[in-house]
């Protein structure tokens, strides 16, 4: 008989891990002039989604799961001044993409039930409901960095449609 437990933490592993391939894929040809370009006058930059991303797990999962002791200051996500260069940026992502990888593979039977609360997350009650919120919010953001990719330059459409 198949384990439950194992079978979710490497189904939701292995989904965060196909959330960081187009992020990757659509982020490279970005100019990182562009990076913090926010080409509308509404919605955020792909820089800005990427800091809100890796902030957004970093705290959910890395601080209130893991115990990392990551402190999240969420505006400065969306209002981040300072250009850190993009491969930082990724690197800081892939790095928090790797941490919840290996929070989600050392939960346990009982650990999915664990109760759970975070600021600004009143209705994720036990690890399992949070690993799988997070999940969807970063698929929605991987969904606005294609777009905004595509916005920023057009040429990335071809680069990234042909790999």
């Amino acid at each position: 008989m198949p384990d439950l437990s194992g079978t979710v933490a490497s189904g939701l592993a292995e989904y965060y891990e196909m959330v960081a391939e187009p992020v990757h894929k659509w982020v490279d040809p970005i100019a990182q002039e562009h990076l913090r370009r926010r080409p509308h006058p509404y919605g955020n930059s792909a820089g800005h989604l990427l800091l809100h991303l890796t902030g957004k797990l970093n705290y959910y999962i890395g601080a209130r799961i893991a115990q990392t002791g990551y402190v999240r200051d969420r505006d400065r996500e969306f209002n981040e001044t300072q250009q850190k260069p993009k491969e930082q940026v990724l690197q800081e992502f892939d790095r928090t993409i790797a941490m919840v990888v290996a929070t989600l593979r050392r939960q346990s039977p009982e650990d999915w039930m664990i109760a759970y609360s975070a600021e600004r997350e009143p209705t994720a009650k036990n690890h399992f409901t949070i690993f799988l919120r997070c999940a969807g919010h970063a698929y929605h953001h991987v969904g606005q960095i294609i777009f905004l990719s595509k916005e920023l330059a057009p040429e990335t459409r071809k680069k990234a449609t042909s790999s």
